[in-house]
């Protein structure tokens, strides 16, 4: 991968991950309304940062803006953080779902945002598309249990410190089906 490329992953990432952190740094000063207040902002600022570097709104990015938006608006304007804590379960829900409900129309969705990254096989795609999709059905799951069972506090740091890796670890624990499943730029040939 080039510096350049490396440059704008890490971009990408920054964009991605500012958001939450400004979430959970204005939790823990000013409580859960006054970070989801802070959350919509830099999400919005963030869609702003992204848009002037690459000259587009990346597609992920901005569903879950507008998610943010409308559950972020609904604690606010109700005075009820229950709505910004189910947006995790209706965004990885959604996600799972268009996912797996793709491929029972032969649309392999995930190809769209990882192309850039990597070419695979359509197997290599189904088989990602499968494991995606069911683990964003997982994380669905798991965030209805800790709202639902646990205080704000812990789910905030479930979502900050918890969801975060366990994305990294699953997406690093893809890397030998990818390896298996590219499509080698020599063997075109």
């Amino acid at each position: 991968m080039s510096q350049t490329g490396k440059q704008s992953h890490l971009f990408r990432l920054a964009l991605d991950l500012g958001p939450l952190l400004v979430f959970f740094a204005s939790y823990e000063y000013f409580g859960i309304f006054a970070a989801t207040a802070c959350f919509m902002v830099a999400v919005l600022a963030a869609l702003a940062f992204g848009y002037a570097r690459e000259r587009r709104l990346a597609l992920m990015p901005l569903f879950t803006a507008i998610l943010v938006l409308i559950f972020g608006g609904l604690t606010l304007y109700l005075r009820n953080d229950i709505f910004i804590k189910m947006k995790p379960t209706v965004l990885y829900t959604l996600f799972g779902a268009l996912l797996l409900g793709g491929l029972a129309f032969n649309q392999l969705l995930i190809k769209y945002v990882f192309a850039q990254a990597f070419d695979l096989s359509d197997a290599g795609w189904r088989s990602l598309t499968w494991r995606w999709g069911a683990f964003f059905l997982v994380l669905a799951a798991l965030n209805e249990c800790i709202w639902r069972n646990f205080s704000t506090s812990t789910w905030v740091y479930f979502k900050v410190w918890a969801v975060i890796p366990l994305i990294f670890l699953f997406a690093l624990a893809q890397t030998p089906l990818i390896l298996k499943h590219e499509v080698r730029a020599d063997a075109e040939k």
